[in-house]
């Protein structure tokens, strides 16, 4: 820990994957998130969640402290916070070896205060990020977004695609995605972030069956092309337009395509 950090009075506890409205009551009541990285959080993955916080974040894997008792986990916070007086931590908050930890073992066992937030629900929907998996999945963008709070937002690496696009087609950016888990497949109304610049964009996810290609990442901008990209990309979901289907012709695919643009200028208008 570096001295900045040491300087911490209180922590809020948790894997945090979703950065979600929950987590957000936990974040606000706190100087510092520290999170318990499992290794599989799939809404923002790794570092990532710092991206959704104006606080510092701190990381314990676990694979490092899976071992330790709840006492032993107490005594590290201590020896990494040494000034720690309050810790903030989920009414449903598991820790130490066999999640043999509770909030109520906590407050025992921490000499400082411990404040235990209650469930949050939106529109009576408990909020949790496995709610949040399930909606993604099934392409529930509306209560998937209410949930996190935001639109959901994944980022990848620019990949040379198939080439039919800007030939045949309409020209599309491809990314190579890792980390995230992604919307069910489809079509999407989104908007792509490059640079310092958001377009209106529309996203296609899926197997690229009339195209004879595989499994495919690639959006489409409303706008103005923005030139040769070396960045990483991020695109935000708005709305699902349909399911991915196969088509017998590309010239079918475009007539496709077209009407998808169309409607998702609806939906940005």
């Amino acid at each position: 820990m570096s001295p900045i950090e040491n300087e911490i009075r209180s922590v809020a506890l948790g894997s945090f994957d979703g950065m979600h409205v929950a987590h957000r009551e936990l974040i606000e009541r706190a100087e510092c998130v520290v999170v318990i990285e499992h290794g599989r959080g799939s809404l923002t993955p790794g570092y990532k969640r710092s991206w959704y916080c104006d606080k510092p974040c701190a990381f314990y894997l676990l694979d490092s402290i899976r071992g330790m008792s709840a006492e032993e986990f107490v005594v590290l916070l201590h020896e990494d916070f040494p000034r720690l007086e309050k810790i903030v931590v989920g009414y449903d908050f598991r820790f130490g070896r066999g999640k043999e930890g509770t909030p109520r073992l906590l407050e025992r066992l921490f000499d400082g205060e411990v404040v235990v937030v209650g469930e949050v629900t939106v529109e009576g929907i408990s909020v949790h990020a496995r709610v949040i998996r399930d909606f993604l999945s099934r392409r529930d963008l509306q209560r998937a977004n209410r949930l996190l709070g935001r639109a959901y937002r994944i980022d990848g690496e620019p990949i040379r695609g198939q080439g039919i696009g800007s030939r045949e087609l309409v020209p599309t950016i491809n990314l190579r995605v890792e980390g995230y888990q992604l919307p069910g497949d489809g079509v999407y109304a989104t908007r792509t972030g490059i640079g310092d610049r958001w377009y209106p964009s529309v996203t296609f996810l899926g197997d690229r069956s009339s195209t004879g290609g595989g499994f495919a990442v690639e959006t489409h901008l409303l706008e103005a092309e923005p030139g040769e990209i070396k960045r990483r990309v991020f695109v935000e979901f708005h709305e699902f337009l349909r399911q991915n289907r196969r088509f017998d012709s590309l010239a079918e695919l475009k007539m496709q395509i077209s009407r998808d643009i169309e409607k998702a200028k609806i939906d940005y208008s």
